[in-house]
């Protein structure tokens, strides 16, 4: 019975909503940066044994949600993302301080601080950029976008676009130590233009196959030197980084929210490659990361000049992240949907539910994120969750033609059983991996295992791009 049903009694359209939230509703549209807290997934069917939702995974935290942003932040020490040694410091600093996102947000950013000063040596003998102040500064951006996943749960929401932009500093001081150092652009999109960074191996400039890496709802561009930019340079391949709508600047600093048709976001990014002498335009594939699971495939599906594609893990429908409950609470409705809303849900929302709404709203819609940045729980949810809804690729997947690989989890928390959904509707050359507990990669995008999860994704592609 959906919450706009007639003579359905408001208490129970209260509990129903609230229990949706409980059960999974924070869950909408995750990235790559944290699961919140509410997001207690239900083991899928080959899992339902276990007595924990997540079995082997190392626990850092007692709330899961917290666990996994503490995970993706250890596991990315692989990549020289982070420090094993300062991650675990961060950690027991928030267990000591009490674990709130007031803690967490604090604790991180002062990493943030602490390392995006130069060091004390600028320049490495024989005056080439310091390789120290490199990759301090490449932790340091992994540090400020785990403060920045929670600034809206502390006492300082407006502080999110400052994170952001001290986030952002770091990773462009990152970029422009690299050797060779990132490209960086802006391509014309709409009325704005997308910020990339174009990565290429050292060496003699050449014709190099090429990865368009797509983020998630919530990852920051660090998130995508880890799961690609690193592996790709390993290989000899060229990357490219980008912010979409809804992401990075496009979100924090332009409040842009995320749009339906992903394919006009890439195809500019495709134009742009192939007007570089040293992109191969034959071997440009596209991979998406947590919710780019979902985008990257929206935008192969019309852009037939992609090689390859990787959905990490493949998601036909971000919307589906909430529990049924909450998502029969939205109906055609909108007066009513948002009366019910504002009248019998968000009253009863504790501080860290309406910390999960603004923060799974905020990507969606202007209005949601300015309310967000203002403290408060979003008045419109109906608007938002249109966006969210429409983000459904199930009817055009079976229009890529470029071969597609999915991934997808033990225990997967956010779209559990969408990646084989979207395997079995492919009607391109496919492949289906999952990876496992057994390698310590479970979970979504394999927070402790980043080098095992490109190894598979770089390992394919390399396969499919051969000549």
């Amino acid at each position: 019975m959906t919450a706009s049903t007639p003579h359905q009694p408001a208490s129970l359209t209260r509990r129903a909503a609230l229990t949706g939230l409980a059960a999974g509703a924070g869950a909408l549209a995750v990235g790559s940066t944290a699961c919140t807290a509410a997001a207690v997934p239900t083991p899928s069917a080959t899992d339902a044994t276990a007595a924990e939702p997540a079995p082997g995974a190392m626990k850092l935290f007692a709330d899961p949600g917290f666990n996994f942003a503490g995970l993706l932040a250890l596991g990315a020490a692989g990549m020289r993302a982070s420090e094993v040694g300062e991650v675990l410091t961060a950690v027991n600093a928030v267990n000591a301080a009490g674990l709130s996102e007031q803690s967490y947000t604090d604790t991180f950013r002062s990493w943030g601080d602490r390392l995006s000063a130069p060091p004390a040596a600028g320049r490495d003998g024989g005056g080439t950029p310091s390789q120290t102040h490199r990759f301090r500064s490449l932790r340091a951006a992994q540090y400020y976008a785990q403060a920045l996943f929670y600034v809206l749960g502390t006492d300082r929401p407006g502080d999110e676009e400052a994170v952001y932009r001290q986030g952002r500093e770091a990773w462009d001081t990152f970029a422009r130590l690299c050797t060779p150092a990132a490209v960086t652009a802006q391509v014309p999109w709409g009325k704005t233009r997308l910020p990339l960074w174009f990565f290429r191996p050292d060496g003699p400039a050449e014709r190099r196959p090429t990865v368009i890496l797509t983020n998630g709802s919530d990852g920051q561009n660090v998130d995508m030197w880890t799961y690609g930019v690193s592996a790709a340079l390993d290989r000899g391949w060229n990357a490219l980084v980008y912010d979409g709508p809804g992401q990075g600047q496009l979100l924090f600093v332009e409040e842009i929210p995320f749009t339906t048709r992903w394919e006009t976001v890439v195809s500019p990014l495709v134009d742009w490659l192939l007007r570089r002498a040293d992109v191969d335009g034959e071997r440009i594939a596209i991979t998406g990361l947590s919710m780019g699971g979902n985008l990257a495939p929206r935008a192969a599906a019309f852009e037939h000049r992609l090689a390859a594609v990787a959905a990490m893990p493949g998601c036909l429908s971000p919307w589906l992240g909430f529990d049924k409950e909450l998502r029969d609470l939205v109906t055609p409705d909108k007066a009513e949907t948002n009366r019910i809303w504002n009248e019998d849900v968000v009253p009863e929302l504790t501080p860290q539910l309406a910390f999960n709404v603004k923060k799974r709203f905020e990507i969606f819609d202007r209005q949601a994120l300015r309310q967000a940045r203002e403290g408060r729980v979003p008045t419109d949810i109906w608007t938002p969750a249109q966006v969210a809804m429409g983000l459904d690729i199930t009817k055009v997947v079976a229009r890529i033609k470029a071969p597609t690989l999915v991934l997808d989890y033990d225990f997967e928390q956010f779209y559990p059983g969408q990646p084989r959904q979207m395997y079995d509707l492919l009607r391109t050359r496919r492949e289906y991996v999952k990876l496992t507990k057994a390698t310590g990669a479970q979970l979504h995008c394999s927070p402790m295992a980043p080098q095992q999860h490109c190894d598979v994704v770089f390992d394919w592609l390399a396969d499919v791009l051969r000549r």
